[in-house]
């Protein structure tokens, strides 16, 4: 099967970009080198192609309903241009993806919303939501908009100063706090825009039509350093952002909320799939959590390399690892038991079949916004 490729594919060519292949897109991993582009995002400003993340209208009468049984937050809660973190669970309680949600501006007198799963599983969540929305009887319409719109990222401390001089008319963006949203329009563009991002630092993510792209892309370029995957990587990593198909896996590495650190996404006040689990887990606890670690000795992490205690008894697998370029040591992510999740615990990190020391750390490694 063809990789799908970003409306932006052919500025990413005559800028220089390698490729890689993610999620069945074939997208940027970096322009000039992934060191360079995720120190402008953490001292000034980047600007990334998230053209591969899934893009889902979900309208109708029962729009909210829909929502707020799919997702483990509170939708409810949402505001027009508001928008919220949540997890999709199955009835095990198991993530399945993670999500943003935005409310979007009522049409007609009901709620619409736009959710983006991550990439690649955007006909997954489509065919998800048309399911139990048949299922359920609910009165709603569900369309997945992802190869209709182009998504970029704009990220770093001076990120808000940039949009704002980009935006035809700057009120639209200059009270906006993090996880709010409105329409801007750039350079004649309409792009809804959010102050969201996945890097741990200030930004917006603008959704335009993807025929516009380019002009959207070209209002930034002469103020951003243009950023691949692998800065994106890096940086979510150094803010201990989780990354789907590592962090969590439904088929490979099944784990729920709780154990991955985004309890705080779970309303148990709500009705949703997999909740009745999420309250017997959250009563009885976990058996093993989502850690941070540095590598006390030499050596980078990498996924799939074994925890072990300091006898060598394995205890644990890595799943994100990398040298932080922030803090200039290699950082990482791995499931342990929880009687060896406290900061401060010594453990060891098989790299390349050989035992480094490694010391547990609160996440994120980095501060956050």
């Amino acid at each position: 099967m063809s990789l799908q490729t970003p409306p932006l594919r052919g500025i990413h060519d005559d800028r220089g970009a390698r490729f890689t292949e993610f999620g069945g897109w074939e997208m940027p991993v970096e322009f000039d080198s992934i060191r360079e582009e995720h120190e402008a995002v953490r001292s000034d400003v980047g600007i990334f192609d998230v053209s591969h993340m899934g893009q889902l209208e979900v309208t109708g009468p029962d729009a909210t309903t829909l929502m707020q049984r799919l997702t483990s937050n509170d939708v409810t809660s949402l505001d027009t241009g508001d928008s919220q973190y949540a997890a999709i669970t199955d009835e095990d309680g198991t993530v399945i993806d993670d999500t943003v949600v935005y409310r979007l501006p009522d049409e007609t007198d009901e709620a619409a919303y736009l959710f983006v799963p991550n990439a690649g599983s955007d006909e997954a969540m489509t065919d998800r939501w048309t399911i139990h929305r048949d299922e359920w009887g609910l009165d709603a319409t569900v369309t997945n908009r992802t190869t209709e719109y182009a998504m970029v990222a704009v990220q770093g401390p001076r990120a808000r100063a940039v949009v704002r001089e980009a935006v035809a008319d700057p009120s639209d963006v200059e009270e906006l706090s993090r996880f709010e949203a409105a329409y801007a329009t750039v350079d004649g563009v309409e792009c809804w825009t959010a102050r969201t991002g996945y890097t741990g630092e200030d930004g917006f993510e603008l959704i335009a039509p993807a025929e516009r792209a380019d002009d959207v892309w070209a209002a930034f370029a002469d103020e951003c350093q243009p950023c691949g995957l692998g800065a994106r990587d890096t940086l979510r990593l150094e803010a201990g952002f989780l990354l789907s198909g590592q962090d969590f896996d439904r088929a490979d590495n099944r784990r729920n909320p709780y154990e991955a650190g985004i309890g705080f996404t779970v309303k148990l006040d709500t009705e949703f799939v997999g909740r009745d689990a999420l309250e017997r887990v959250r009563e009885e606890g976990v058996d093993e959590k989502l850690i941070g670690f540095t590598l006390i000795d030499r050596g980078v992490p990498r996924h799939g390399y074994d925890v072990t205690k300091p006898d060598g008894e394995v205890i644990g697998t890595v799943t994100s690892g990398t040298m932080s370029p922030t803090l200039g040591e290699p950082v990482g992510l791995a499931y342990v038991p929880v009687e060896h999740a406290d900061a401060g615990t010594t453990l060891r990190i098989r790299v390349r079949g050989e035992p480094k020391k490694a010391r547990v750390e609160t996440i994120p490694f980095v501060d956050t916004v």
